[in-house]
């Protein structure tokens, strides 16, 4: 796979940011006097934003109630975005083998970002906490275009960014919206099995790879 351009996912694919989210969901709930729920439920609602994490949440299910009051959703996704903007990074960490993967890539001369659905001004502090942001010149968040995953558009933003011919770059994510992405773009993927996903197997959405470790991908990205 000869690639000039290696563009991630961030939450379920370079982090585990889960343990954080889940704590400022159940701070917006417990705030509305609404019943919180554990860690392991949050996990599956995870993966497309956070206006679609705070449905889920006042749904009490990953299926989205199309009956939300307004003015309960504005308020509850304030509280969520002031409560994690606050708590960032308290418990989320990196997965196995990231640091490992990104010095690897880095010293080969691949062209690095991240196209994530999270918002724009949550990235760098993260980034900057777990001490990656070096690796990482351009990113976009889920506000950064009109368009966020799994529109090709974000993607197709970056190898322009790079100057990089889409057949010289490849995603690689966890879920359904990264691969569905690559695939609107035309654009090779690797998918990582460990992530969130809903909990639904991601060799679903035939991604052009998947591994259950991320150093792997420099293996694929060998020749």
């Amino acid at each position: 796979m000869n690639k000039k351009l290696v563009i991630f996912d961030l939450d379920g694919t370079l982090i585990d940011s889960v343990p954080d989210l889940a704590s400022s969901v159940n701070f917006m709930l417990k705030s509305l006097g609404r019943e919180e729920f554990s860690e392991d439920i949050i996990r599956f609602w995870v993966g497309n934003g956070a206006e679609v994490l705070v449905k889920r949440a006042l749904s009490g299910d990953v299926k989205i109630d199309e009956n939300i009051d307004k003015n309960t959703f504005h308020k509850a996704r304030k509280l969520f975005l002031n409560h994690y903007h606050e708590n960032l990074s308290n418990k989320t960490y990196l997965y196995s083998n990231v640091k490992k993967t990104l010095e690897e890539l880095h010293k080969r001369n691949h062209c690095l970002s991240i196209v994530t659905n999270k918002p724009y001004k949550f990235v760098k502090p993260i980034l900057e906490k777990l001490e990656i942001i070096e690796y990482f010149p351009y990113y976009l968040g889920a506000d950064s275009l009109d368009e966020k995953k799994p529109s090709p558009k974000p993607l197709l933003e970056v190898c322009n960014y790079f100057g990089v011919d889409r057949k010289l770059a490849i995603m690689v994510g966890d879920s359904k919206n990264d691969i569905l992405a690559a695939k609107n773009a035309k654009i090779d993927s690797i998918a990582v099995k460990y992530g969130y996903n809903y909990g639904e197997d991601i060799s679903k959405h035939k991604p052009t790879f998947e591994v259950d470790d991320i150093f792997k991908i420099t293996k694929i990205l060998k020749g």
